[in-house]
């Protein structure tokens, strides 16, 4: 009877120490997007999806890693996939707006932002203020500085610690012609970075405009 329980206690430590030499092995494919590991990320979501086409957060973080690496075409046709899954995902939505938006499809990029916005709970999703962002930068190369300066002012309220943002709200109220509020947003930014600078020389064009 003793020599039963000792094995099976010898059994059990080997299974344990197995399971834990898997765990310690296995890689997070979300640690390494944050680590910006973005090839090794895509690696491990591409092993998730092939053995469980169902998970979503595979498709996300992929998503996510595709976009670090700058592989836009890629990441919009594995949000699709990913959609496909689970339609109303507002990760996929507003990521699959970022691929678009860097493929240069504005109008479809657009779309995509304003239907996650529409989604996001209380419009406090982690990526409302980068949404808002890249809205902005749309109605820049379309050349709809209001708009622009609309979505900017909302991205720079989820995020009031960007100085790249600011720069781009003032730069959209310059090219609006509103000079007094483009003013105070270069100057926001140089609060933040006084060495920026597109900051530095967006205040001085403005400054010419009101002298």
């Amino acid at each position: 009877m003793k020599h039963n329980i000792k094995k099976v206690s010898v059994i059990l430590f080997l299974a344990l120490a197995g399971l834990s030499v898997f765990a310690q092995g296995k890689r997070d494919a979300l640690v390494l997007y944050n680590n910006r590991n973005f090839k090794e990320a895509i690696e491990v979501c591409d092993e998730e999806i092939k053995a469980d086409p169902t998970h979503v957060d595979s498709y996300v973080v992929m998503c996510w890693a595709l976009v670090g690496n700058r592989e836009y075409a890629r990441a919009e046709q594995v949000a699709y996939d990913g959609l496909k899954q689970s339609r109303y995902d507002m990760r996929l939505i507003e990521v699959l707006g970022e691929a678009k938006y860097f493929l240069g499809k504005n109008s479809e990029a657009l779309k995509q932002f304003q239907e996650y916005l529409s989604i996001a709970p209380d419009r406090t999703g982690s990526r409302v203020g980068t949404a808002y962002y890249y809205m902005g930068e749309i109605y820049i190369r379309q050349t709809k500085f209001q708009h622009a300066d609309i979505s900017l002012s909302a991205a720079v309220r989820k995020n009031p610690l960007s100085d790249y943002w600011w720069t781009r709200l003032g730069y959209a109220r310059e090219m609006a012609g509103n000079y007094y509020e483009a003013m105070a947003a270069y100057e926001e930014a140089l609060k933040l970075d006084p060495l920026k600078t597109d900051a530095i020389n967006g205040k001085d064009r403005v400054a010419a405009h009101l002298r």
